[in-house]
This record gives C-alpha cells, sequence and structure tokens, in this order.
C-alpha cells in the first residue's frame, strides 16, 4: 500500500499559520493552562517520516524545540539550498519537493508529515501529492501573516472528521 501524504498543521481562523512577524505565539486554545495535544500523538504514531522547509526546522530549533529535536526516531526531510551535513536522522535536501514526495511515497514506511510550511504546499496542491489535511483551526484571526493555502484554482476536498478540543477544532479532509 502506497504511504499517504499528510499535511497536519494549526492554522488561524483567517487562514494563516504565522503572523506578519512570522510568530505563532498566538497558537493554542481558549484556556492557555490546558495541557491536552490536540490528538498530535495519535497523529504522530502513525507517521515515520517528517517533511519540512528552512524556516520551518529553524523555528523548531531555535523557538519551539530548542535543545531537543522533537522528531526523533522519524526520518525528517529539510527542504533548503543550504549545504548542511546530515544529522541524526535529519537530512537537508536541495530537491524539487514534487520529486523528494513522489520517491518518499514509494518506499516503505507509515505516513509523510507535511509538517510545512506554506512553500511546500504551494508546490504539492497543484500536482495533487497531498492526500489528507489535518488542520487545527486556532481560536484566532490574525488579519495578515503567511497564508497557508496559495491563491490559484479550486481544490475540492472531502470532510472525513471533526473534533474539537479546548476551542480548537481539527478538521480532517482528504482529496476527491
Amino acid at each position: 500500500m502506497e504511504r499517504k501524504v499528510i499535511l497536519y498543521i494549526a492554522m488561524s481562523l483567517d487562514g494563516y499559520v504565522a503572523d506578519s512577524t512570522g510568530g505563532v505565539d498566538w497558537l493554542g486554545g481558549c484556556d492557555p493552562a490546558y495541557e491536552g495535544d490536540y490528538g498530535y500523538t495519535d497523529f504522530f504514531q502513525n507517521i515515520s517520516t517528517v517533511l519540512m522547509g528552512w524556516n520551518t526546522y529553524h523555528q523548531v530549533v531555535t523557538e519551539l524545540a530548542p535543545g531537543e529535536w522533537p522528531y526523533d526516531g522519524k526520518e525528517t526531510y529539510v527542504l533548503t539550498h543550504r549545504k548542511i551535513q546530515r544529522q541524526s536522522g535529519i537530512s537537508f535536501v536541495d530537491m524539487p519537493v514534487p520529486e523528494l514526495v513522489r520517491r518518499l511515497k514509494t518506499q516503505e514506511g507509515k505516513d509523510i508529515w507535511i509538517c510545512g510550511g506554506a512553500n511546500i504546499v504551494s508546490q504539492l496542491l497543484p500536482l495533487g501529492l497531498i492526500d489528507e489535511f489535518h488542520l487545527s483551526l486556532m481560536p484566532a484571526l490574525l488579519g495578515g501573516g503567511t497564508s497557508l493555502f496559495p491563491e490559484g484554482e479550486l481544490h475540492r476536498l472531502k470532510l472525513v472528521s471533526t473534533r474539537e478540543e479546548n476551542g480548537v477544532v481539527e478538521c480532517i479532509y482528504r482529496r476527491v
């Protein structure tokens, strides 16, 4: 069975994945003291590969989880033009995103997580290379920032499920 490519990402109600300064401190639900994981643990168990761009990688290692790699045990690919040596479980690759995704889909393993960001989505979406969309809608309106989806053609999706946790609504869609 071919591996699924899943976009699992949080976004504001108005469709942004980062505010106008690139920040994500608005992520979270209604109660800031809430300690649930919004279904992340279950999702994480079903993937074996993580794919992200340089900006997402840099934000993870400098801001979100400095000092510890949160995707330990998963093979991670960081798309970048920078020449960086492979680290334990992390490959820095300079190749077209669709080519990498097509190659990964044919390999053995669990599903592939598109962790970020918008640039990767804009390259895969028109080619139909994202199989599922796990969108966590944060109870926030940013009014600007980094838009998750590019302007362009219509992409029809089928709603598979929804659930709410602490004001965050997770919607799972599949390509039609």
